[in-house]
């Protein structure tokens, strides 16, 4: 079985993940994302996992606003709470591939397709944590295409 994985680690770039307040690794709930995160996108090391992990979620917090964004915040670990909330809301709704491409544009020697193994290997970790119901509320907000960067089919109506 061949598998993708990211050749360089993610590193944030300016003004992409604002630093933490307080040392997440000693939080067991991120520490477990992270490991999380690690297994599902095979990262070599628990450092570039967690970075990955930063700029996914700052992303996604762009993009999902409201009582979905609240909840979201809610239902994460500290640390994944504090990257989703403390960003600004996004002018306009961006497509999967644009999200996927801004993802791309934050990750130092990124390309669409490892972009979009970072972005699954961090969303698709998520409904197992948050919930499936919170999961659905948060792609009914977002337009199509999201569904299967969360590890869902995408089902449209006949």
């Amino acid at each position: 079985m061949t598998t993708l994985t990211p050749r360089k680690p993610a590193v944030p770039q300016p003004g992409g993940i604002i630093p933490a307040e307080t040392h997440p690794a000693q939080d067991p709930a991120w520490r477990q994302l992270v490991d999380t995160v690690r297994e599902a996108g095979q990262y070599p090391t628990r450092s570039e996992a967690e970075s990955v992990t930063r700029v996914v979620l700052s992303a996604l917090g762009g993009h999902v606003v409201g009582d979905e964004r609240v909840d979201l915040a809610r239902a994460l670990p500290e640390e994944a709470a504090r990257v989703v909330a403390s960003q600004i809301p996004a002018t306009r709704p961006l497509t999967a591939a644009e999200f996927v491409d801004s993802v791309a544009a934050r990750i130092e020697g990124a390309t669409p397709a490892t972009a979009r193994w970072d972005v699954s290997s961090v969303l698709s970790v998520l409904p197992p944590l948050v919930g499936d119901e919170l999961v659905t509320r948060v792609l009914a907000q977002l337009p199509p295409g999201y569904a299967l960067l969360f590890g869902r089919a995408e089902l449209t109506p006949a």
